[in-house]
């Protein structure tokens, strides 16, 4: 069963409490996904560490439950 667009800001924003994020369905059948996570949790740390910190958000649903999901990560401006 499909991971909600509802479910993945929930889980992003339980982890990352003052994210804001902006969750798309790239093929409208719930299961591909883009989101865009901004946080000043993110200020100081690279792309990569970024990422990690959404992944483990996501408790494990990356590649299983959540099949795909485009991100894009930042601080504020």
């Amino acid at each position: 069963m499909p991971m909600s667009a509802g479910d993945i800001e929930r889980l992003i924003k339980d982890a990352i409490p003052d994210a804001k994020v902006t969750i798309r369905d790239l093929a409208g059948d719930n299961d591909h996904y883009a989101a865009e996570v901004v946080s000043e949790s993110f200020r100081g740390k690279n792309r990569v560490q970024q990422h990690q910190m959404v992944y483990q958000a996501l408790k494990g649903n990356m590649g299983g439950v959540l099949h795909a999901l485009a991100l894009q990560t930042s601080a504020p401006d």
